[in-house]
């Protein structure tokens, strides 16, 4: 990919080394870049403690850091976050790629908090995603971790980065939310053909809306981002298509991309039916299908899986990647190492 075609800089990928199956390898320099971050950055009066750490670990970010010297630090605060940190720094060094510490987390349920765990998702994504040239592949994909606002209307979805529409109210009108009827906002614009170049300008700023009504680029191009993460995480082939009818589908195995997914999933396995307002949530339907039929768990093997996305009843999306781990019927989970 040319530098002009760059994208998500500040996930830090430039600074990770790559094995030779393209798996994430955690550098000394992607271990410092956290000690920038304004949490761990030792304000004006931090103690000797905490200003002696934070040097040792810029000069060798992998040191041994006994409990004491972290309990040695004054604020404490500041020693919450350093104890978070030093765990979190060990859980990324103790395996071999990226990848296989972001399983790990998932299948031992390890309790790390969201915002690094976005981050590392966010991470995968962008090696994964390195030659792709679709922009709208690479909107879909912030779905995975960055909560998403949606605006419903008439039959249409829209997306747009929740963070973003927190602030919106503090800019002047947009002439795109203005025509879908929205309140005044900051500028943003609806991906499309026209508008799709703007996404590298920079992609950072995460200000794109994405078009997610049955039948639309944006919710096929999610699916294709499900197909990929698949297949760097576990090395197995799917197919993956939006499905119109719920109605239609042989209801044997599924996964909930969302907990109100999860939820309505369940509700459609227990008494096969969904009343209004629980359909009206339900913003994405997937078929998965193996292309392998060996990679499934015997007992479904060669059936259809079913991928659901769903909103919660404020109209908010929050698609959970780690499902994409635990849901599916892999027969072998042990891809990457």
């Amino acid at each position: 990919m040319s530098a002009t075609r760059d994208f998500w800089l500040s996930c830090g990928h430039h600074l990770l080394d790559r094995d030779a199956t393209g798996k994430l390898l955690v550098t000394d320099e992607f271990l410092k870049a956290y000690l920038a971050r304004p949490e761990l950055m030792p304000p004006p009066d931090a103690c000797a403690a905490e200003r002696s750490l934070h040097a040792a670990l810029l000069i060798d970010p992998r040191q041994a850091v006994a409990a004491p010297r972290v309990a040695a630090i004054a604020d404490a605060d500041a020693r919450d976050n350093w104890e978070m940190m030093i765990a979190w720094r060990d859980q990324l060094v103790k395996h071999q790629t990226l990848e296989a510490a972001y399983l790990e987390i998932i299948r031992r349920n390890i309790k790390i908090p969201h915002v690094l765990m976005a981050h590392l998702v966010q991470a995968i994504l962008r090696n994964l995603l390195n030659d792709c040239d679709d922009a709208f592949m690479l909107r879909a994909a912030e779905m995975f971790f960055r909560p998403q606002k949606l605006l419903v209307q008439e039959g249409s979805i829209t997306a747009i980065d929740e963070e973003t529409g927190a602030a919106l109210a503090r800019h002047p009108p947009s002439p795109l939310l203005a025509l879908l009827g929205l309140p005044a906002t900051a500028e943003v614009d609806l991906l499309g053909d026209a508008t799709a170049a703007r996404y590298w300008e920079p992609s950072d700023r995460f200000d794109m809306a994405l078009d997610l009504t049955a039948g639309r680029r944006g919710r096929a191009a999610l699916g294709e981002v499900i197909t990929r993460w698949l297949a760097h995480l576990f090395a197995i082939d799917v197919a993956i298509e939006p499905v119109a009818e719920l109605q239609a589908a042989p209801w044997i195995w599924y996964v909930g991309l969302s907990a109100d997914a999860t939820h309505i999933g369940d509700t459609i396995w227990n008494d096969g039916s969904l009343d209004e307002a629980m359909r009206a949530r339900l913003v994405g339907l997937y078929r998965l299908t193996f292309r392998d039929p060996a990679d499934m768990i015997e007992k479904v093997r060669g059936e259809p899986v079913y991928l659901l996305a769903a909103m919660t009843p404020d109209e908010k999306l929050w698609l959970k990647p780690q499902n994409l781990v635990t849901g599916p019927p892999v027969q072998c989970g042990e891809a990457v190492h």
